[in-house]
């Protein structure tokens, strides 16, 4: 895999991007026939006879059979070619030179996109390896596998391998790569709050360009901070942070997002993102009057929204950061307040005094804001919970946890 050979990104992980893209239905058809071209063409430079079959059986693309038996047909010619050089190795050469021609076909399995067998070659190789950190690069190797079929098991117990290696030994540069790597799947897999604290701590020493470049990486580690970090933190680590200010200016809408929620611009903000509300009215089928007024959230293409919708690792957890950046932008803006009119609130965020009604009273039900609404008064009234009082809750619920857990202790002694 040519996933490091220097500051570029693995041209397996834009191809399986590509493909994400190619599967999204918010793409334009135009779009997708230049998507589709890439593919193809990056498919075939490649000689990926297996990843062909698997986009043919997906239908993602059309089957032509000339093209897969000539990929096939070259496959098996290096396969062979390997083999030799193995062979020739272990008769003629040292346990170096042994490694590195199995090494050699196992990135040619992953160039290829056999997955199966990439690993299994992978861990032969593995037992041909004593220095840790070739290791790790193995580890790494399964891992940018793990990442291009989106496989989550693999990536889970590759990680888990490389932090007990890294308990024999191993560089710096490796474990903050390996910060990267875990960040990232964090964040596909919906911990925002880890996934926050691996990529705020990598900002510094990021190396992992097989990944994504720089650019992504500071737009994956502000959306992951707006909802994992306090006021005060967000200031401190995302906000004012040399490496972030250096870059974010060059992600559309990145840095007018971020600044104008620190900023309480919430107008801003929801342009910047790339969001606002409308109404639909539906019409009673028997008298023709509307009796339903609902207000719904729509996008805007040019706003953040369009780029996380198109992201192949938050494109699942859309829905769910969308209603967690709300949380964050209400909480804060009802922060400062013991009650404020709904119509105050509206005006501050463009929107109308209707939408204000419906969209609180959804978060206010579900917990996630502690207000309530006077809708006789057009008045929102703030109930934030007592600091000390959720203190001697939460120490009350620790006590009767550990007391149990000694009761159980006490009855393994006493037999």
């Amino acid at each position: 895999m040519d996933a490091q050979d220097g500051n570029q990104q693995s041209q397996q992980l834009i191809l399986g991007h590509n493909v994400f893209l190619l599967k999204h239905p918010d793409v334009p058809d135009i779009e997708k026939v230049r998507l589709k071209d890439e593919v193809l063409n990056s498919v075939k430079s490649n000689e990926m006879a297996p990843y062909y079959e698997t986009l043919v059986a997906d239908k993602v693309v059309e089957l032509d059979q000339n093209v897969l038996d000539a990929m096939r047909a070259k496959n098996e010619e290096e396969i062979k070619k390997l083999d030799e050089k193995i062979a020739d190795a272990e008769e003629n050469l040292g346990e170096s030179e042994v490694r590195e021609a199995h090494l050699a076909k196992s990135l040619y399995y992953i160039r290829i996109g056999d997955k199966e067998k990439a690993l299994e070659q992978l861990k032969l190789t593995e037992t041909k390896t004593v220095a840790v950190g070739q290791k790790m690069d193995l580890v790494f190797y399964t891992l940018q596998i793990g990442f291009f079929y989106v496989d989550f098991d693999l990536i889970s117990k590759s990680i888990d391998k490389a932090k007990n290696l890294f308990e024999e030994g191993g560089d710096w540069e490796r474990k903050n790569r390996l910060k990267v790597y875990e960040g990232l799947y964090c964040m596909a897999t919906r911990n925002f709050k880890k996934a926050t604290d691996l990529f705020l701590g990598s900002i510094s020493t990021f190396t992992t360009y097989e990944l994504f470049p720089y650019e992504t990486f500071i737009f994956y580690s502000v959306l992951t901070s707006i909802i994992s970090l306090d006021r005060v933190s967000l200031k401190q680590k995302v906000v004012d942070a040399p490496e972030i200010l250096t870059v974010i200016r060059k992600i559309p809408n990145l840095s007018e997002f971020l600044n104008a929620l620190y900023d309480c611009q919430y107008k801003s903000f929801f342009l910047a993102f790339g969001m606002y509300s409308y109404r639909i009215i539906t019409l009673n089928p028997i008298s023709k009057t509307s009796f339903i007024d609902q207000f719904v959230w729509n996008y805007i293409s040019a706003g953040l929204t369009e780029q996380i919708k198109l992201d192949r690792y938050l494109h699942p957890h859309f829905r769910f950061y969308m209603r967690e950046v709300r949380t964050v932008v209400y909480s804060q803006f009802l922060e400062s307040y013991k009650s404020v009119t709904i119509e105050a609130m509206a005006k501050a965020f463009g929107v109308t005094v209707e939408f204000i009604d419906l969209e609180l009273s959804r978060f206010i039900a579900a917990g996630k804001l502690h207000c309530k609404i006077d809708k006789v008064a057009g008045v929102l009234e703030t109930n934030r919970p007592d600091a000390n009082n959720a203190l001697y809750q939460a120490t009350i619920k620790q006590g009767d946890f550990l007391l149990n857990r000694i009761q159980k202790l006490s009855r393994v002694i006493d037999l």
